[in-house]
């Protein structure tokens, strides 16, 4: 019996994959209180500084496809260790980088290498959890990922505040060191590798509703995920302090933990394009609230109605790219979040530059008006994708 099938038992993620997952969700996600007090000791202008951020997001975007072809080729266990190695050491080049310039790219390093591992670890759970738990399968890795959100979101601001930014840096460094030895005993599960990699990337490029997915994924990464990282900055732009936004903005990862929760007995009473629809709403909700007025209050609320976003809408896309095109799983996921944060930096770019002129109203409102397209375009396309597929 092949691993592939004897896992095809399994219920969720294994504990090594889900802290692996941890910390590279941990490292992602820490930056966004330090980027006021980093321009502040660096003295640079926060537009600037913003580049910690978008370059870290643009670096993980586009490795993503150099990720998943390797995945294919060589191992999921295998990839996500040597990627450990290599981002532990640019997070510690990042704790002592002596300049903006230095601590850019170093960021970008660290992004392109933890890069590798959240669309690994979803390409394993898709590889060895059946499709009838693969999305609350999924929902606990996010659990876990949201975890190391609201850990880094709240503990960066303390941290930096009361010591040293650089501090933020060096910590994921250690601990992806450890996941890496933790990895040790996973098992590879089964795949094809007797498929070419240009077949393989041909393949994905050719499947229409593979296109369409990461296109979705795009336009999620950059209403979401890019305009979550200004949060922390909108409210230090009104005197809050960086402990008090980072606790504020803390609050996307407790909605993931509580609604991830909830995903697991919604999915067998709701259908996708349903818990799509509720994931969507909530963030155009969400940004219209702090389109109105940005305080610790408001940012709370639209964090909380993000991780819901996060839970339903983000999971749901993650299940369906995951069953698109089996045989090139790990290709195909790896375009998925590299369109994701590709977005994402899009979104923290052009955000930013509003932000620093200090229009956030027009930036949340606008937030909110693609959110609401999104949710309308992203539940209509998975209800043609449903009956194309349906039997008939």
């Amino acid at each position: 019996m092949s691993v592939t099938e004897e896992s095809r038992g399994a219920t969720g993620p294994p504990l090594s994959v889900s802290a692996a997952a941890f910390v590279s969700s941990f490292d992602r996600f820490a930056v966004s209180p330090l980027l006021v007090l980093v321009a502040v000791d660096l003295g640079a202008p926060l537009a600037q500084t913003l580049a910690i951020a978008s370059g870290y997001f643009l670096a993980y975007g586009i490795s993503q496809p150099l990720w998943g072809v390797l995945s294919d080729r060589f191992g999921r266990v295998r990839l996500m260790r040597a990627a450990l190695v290599a981002a532990a050491t640019a997070g510690a080049a990042s704790a002592f980088a002596p300049d903006l310039t230095t601590l850019i790219i170093a960021r970008a390093c660290a992004g392109a290498f933890f890069g590798a591992i959240v669309p690994t670890a979803l390409t394993y759970v898709g590889d060895t959890v059946s499709d009838t738990h693969r999305q609350p399968a999924l929902a606990d890795l996010m659990a876990a990922i949201a975890v190391g959100t609201a850990l880094a979101t709240a503990l960066a601001g303390i941290v930096a505040d009361l010591a040293d930014w650089r501090l933020v840096f060096a910590l994921p460094s250690v601990l992806a060191v450890g996941c890496a030895f933790g990895l040790r005993g996973l098992r590879e599960p089964q795949r094809d590798g007797r498929t070419g990699v240009l077949r393989t990337v041909a393949d994905a490029l050719r499947s229409r509703w593979v296109l369409i997915v990461i296109g979705l994924a795009f336009v999620e990464g950059a209403v979401v995920l890019g305009i979550l990282t200004l949060l922390a900055p909108a409210l230090q732009s009104r005197g809050v302090g960086a402990v008090g936004a980072g606790l504020a903005t803390a609050a996307y990862g407790i909605g993931v933990i509580v609604t991830s929760r909830l995903v697991r007995g919604l999915s067998r009473r709701f259908s996708m394009p349903g818990l799509m629809a509720a994931g969507g709403m909530a963030a155009a909700l969400g940004y219209a609230l702090v389109a109105l007025h940005v305080s610790p209050a408001t940012v709370i609320v639209v964090a909380l109605l993000l991780g819901a976003t996060w839970s339903f809408l983000h999971s749901s896309l993650q299940t369906w790219i995951t069953a698109v095109l089996p045989h090139a799983r790990g290709t195909v996921v790896s375009l998925f979040a590299g369109s994701l944060f590709a977005g994402s930096a899009v979104g923290a770019t052009v955000g930013g530059a509003l932000g620093d002129d200090g229009r956030w109203t027009l930036l949340f409102g606008v937030a909110a008006l693609a959110a609401l397209l999104l949710t309308v375009v992203t539940v209509w396309a998975r209800r043609t994708y449903e009956s194309s597929v349906r039997p008939r």
